[in-house]
């Protein structure tokens, strides 16, 4: 197959790019309607968190299957009934009765979602096949993250205003049927020279442990420690079987080789961190601008701004850098930014004055601008490109999996903190002590950020990249030798 048109290929990054601004702007955009939501669904706080983990949840169980089973029937594939799943869901969020149908349509939501962005990160990796243009390409994609994130809160603090937080859903529908067809007759369909098997036990035991572990997390203020206890058992088993089993499979749902790299699973740890900040930040920052401070949703929105548009400029920048230099300078910005945003709230009550309210804000957009980047180009490109869908579908999980523990553990936080208190008056010091599970964030993205890009790194990555490439040799060669 010829190698596309530069012209091509950019209108390939602007398809991809479409879905990803999709599922963003449903995250962005439904935590400033979360208010109105809790007031119209009578929804508790672990009610709010549930609309919210609902999706990332599924999304974090289902991404690898969907990397997988598209590097083995065809990307394009996968790609456009994604998009017609989340459209579809989507449509039916805007008509959810009550709090339990609007999560059981979020699931379905992330179902389509979980058809996308890994999908779409593995056909840019397979289509922009130099490494300085794709870390470029990246970069994008990291700015459109941004862009969701500054027109999210804005759309929607408009949106809900005006008519309603059902609103919020209805913008998926034109720009996701615009994305299918513009598919349908642009990208072209590629998949992995070797067809994975699928994996059924490695796929129950990752929901196993994704969907017990979070539902302990959430519902531990209000049920008890001891009613969560056996769901933290079922997290525990499901993670030693994980463990057990996959390295015993020939074909693996988590190809626990990838972890051999320290780049890859600092990568990954990263992504986790980083995720788990912006999950517990974007919560916070709602809940307190809206319930506590008495802002309207549109000014709630307004106030983001300070924190998206440095996301939006730093994104494109983060990937130049990348490209150019390698993935520790924007790690280390990353890292240092996130962490001093953090400890301004978490030590200082930054939320109660403008001042410093704003400079939290923006110290938080550069960190997470500069971090988009080097996770995604770090996990995809010390890898054969054979396996571009799985390695990209780790690293999407990385990041659902930690925007679900980050809204998780700051929700579960903050409603054991303000108790039966004054919501009003109680929030502030309830929410501390998730401040400081942001700064530990931060703090992790620094640190693995400088120890997963040195020398020494690199060589495990190299190497890393040697053994699987040769054992999928070995694996070609014994399956014709037996046919």
């Amino acid at each position: 197959m010829p190698e596309p048109s530069h012209r091509r290929r950019l209108l390939v990054l602007a398809i991809c790019c479409m879905s990803l601004l999709i599922v963003s702007l449903d995250v962005t955009a439904l935590n400033v309607a979360l208010p109105a939501m809790q007031r119209d669904l009578h929804a508790s706080t672990s009610g709010l968190q549930w609309t919210i983990d609902a999706y990332t949840l599924v999304l974090a169980s289902l991404l690898m299957l969907a990397g997988s089973t598209a590097d083995r029937v065809g990307r394009k594939r996968v790609f456009m009934l994604g998009l017609v799943v989340f459209t579809a869901g989507s449509a039916l969020c805007s008509l959810a009765p009550n709090l339990d149908a609007l999560v059981a349509f979020r699931m379905m939501q992330a179902v389509g979602g979980s058809m996308l962005n890994p999908v779409a990160m593995s056909i840019i990796t397979n289509t922009f096949t130099d490494p300085r243009e794709r870390a470029r390409a990246i970069g994008v994609w990291g700015a459109v993250v941004g862009l969701s994130m500054a027109a999210g809160p804005m759309v929607a603090g408009v949106l809900v205003e005006s008519v309603g937080w059902r609103s919020i859903f209805w913008l998926n529908l034109p720009v996701g049927l615009a994305a299918l067809l513009l598919t349908l007759r642009y990208v072209p369909e590629s998949r992995a020279p070797k067809a994975r098997r699928p994996d059924p036990v490695g796929q129950v035991l990752v929901i196993a442990l994704f969907g017990a572990l979070t539902y302990a997390i959430i519902e531990a203020p209000a049920a008890g420690l001891a009613s969560v206890l056996p769901f933290a058992a079922i997290a525990l088993a499901a993670l030693l079987g994980l463990l057990w089993y996959e390295p015993r499979r020939d074909e693996p749902l988590i190809d626990l080789r990838f972890f051999r790299s320290a780049p890859f699973s600092g990568a990954t740890v990263i992504a986790i961190s980083a995720f788990a900040a912006l999950g517990g930040f974007l919560f916070l920052s709602t809940l307190y601008l809206q319930n506590v401070r008495g802002l309207s949703a549109l000014h709630a929105g307004l106030w983001m701004l300070p924190m998206a548009v440095p996301t939006f400029l730093c994104a494109p920048l983060s990937g130049r850098l990348v490209g150019s230099r390698g993935p520790r300078l924007p790690l280390l910005v990353a890292g240092v930014a996130m962490t001093a945003s953090a400890v301004l709230f978490a030590a200082f009550e930054a939320e109660t004055a403008n001042g410093t309210l704003f400079l939290g804000y923006v110290l938080f957009g550069i960190g997470f601008g500069f971090v988009n980047a080097p996770i995604t180009n770090t996990a995809v490109s010390g890898m054969p490109r054979a396996q571009a869908g799985v390695a990209a579908a780790v690293a999407s999980t990385s990041r659902q999996l930690g925007q679900t523990l980050g809204v998780a553990v700051v929700g579960a936080l903050l409603a054991s903190g303000v108790g039966h208190a004054s919501y009003r008056e109680a929030f502030v010091s309830a929410a501390r002590p998730g401040w400081w599970v942001l700064v530990g964030c931060g703090l992790a993205v620094l640190v693995l950020g400088l120890l997963s890009s040195g020398r020494w790194a690199r060589s495990t990555a190299r190497r890393t990249a040697e053994r699987l490439e040769s054992d999928e040799v070995r694996q070609v060669v014994g399956a014709v030798e037996r046919t």
